[in-house]
């Protein structure tokens, strides 16, 4: 997975963002301000950088001055357009305003590591093979059939492995907001895949809640 450095100066959300990228396999270092950013960047790699604008020492659009076209999420409390068109237009490959969900964070996350080439082509887990670029699913080397809705659904579990996610909101991930059905939807698709895959024990239950994808960092 991928090497992130996260610039946010408040040691909570640093923790919080952290933590849930590190759930779904990505390897992370923090820092809590801008001069010590800019001197991990000179001294490592990263895959991505996550970065606060408002910071001590030197603001976030200093900081990418710096970062050597490594890509870079700014999450920020500054929502104006102003600001938005002056990050983007500085290189950032995406834009994020607090207060934020983690799942956005972790989707945007994944897309600009797609994007760039930063992230995994295919995932596996035991005898299970995805590969995203085809989207297609292997179960002992052998191509399972998927419907266009029971892959989406594997994808966002991937995705956000380890991670509880309520029915209702795999319902708006993959269904989407104006889906007009209930729930249930989601629990047959979910016994669908755990039958195609062999999946039962790593396809968890949560209850009262929805569902976590069980996988070994």
């Amino acid at each position: 997975m991928a090497s992130i450095l996260i610039v946010e100066d408040e040691e909570a959300i640093n923790e919080l963002v952290k933590r849930n990228l590190q759930l779904v396999g990505h390897h992370c270092a923090s820092v809590f301000d801008g001069i010590t950013a800019v001197s991990e960047i000179q001294c490592q790699s990263y895959d991505l950088i996550i970065l606060d604008i408002m910071l001590p020492g030197l603001d976030g659009f200093e900081v990418i001055k710096h970062a050597k076209n490594t890509p870079t999420i700014f999450l920020t409390a500054k929502d104006s357009l102003p600001d938005r068109l002056k990050g983007l237009s500085m290189g950032a490959d995406d834009y994020l305003t607090k207060p934020f969900e983690m799942l956005e964070l972790l989707a945007r996350v994944e897309a600009v590591l797609r994007r760039t080439q930063k992230a995994a082509s295919c995932f596996e887990a035991g005898r299970v093979r995805i590969d995203f670029d085809s989207r297609q699913v292997f179960h002992d080397g052998q191509l399972v059939e998927c419907t266009p809705k029971e892959y989406e659904l594997l994808e966002v579990l991937v995705n956000n492995r380890n991670i509880a996610l309520s029915r209702e909101r795999l319902l708006e991930l993959v269904w989407g907001y104006d889906f007009e059905g209930d729930t249930r939807t989601v629990d047959v698709h979910i016994q669908k895949l755990r039958k195609k895959l062999g999946w039962e024990e790593r396809i968890k239950t949560v209850y009262k809640l929805g569902y976590r994808l069980e996988v070994s960092r």
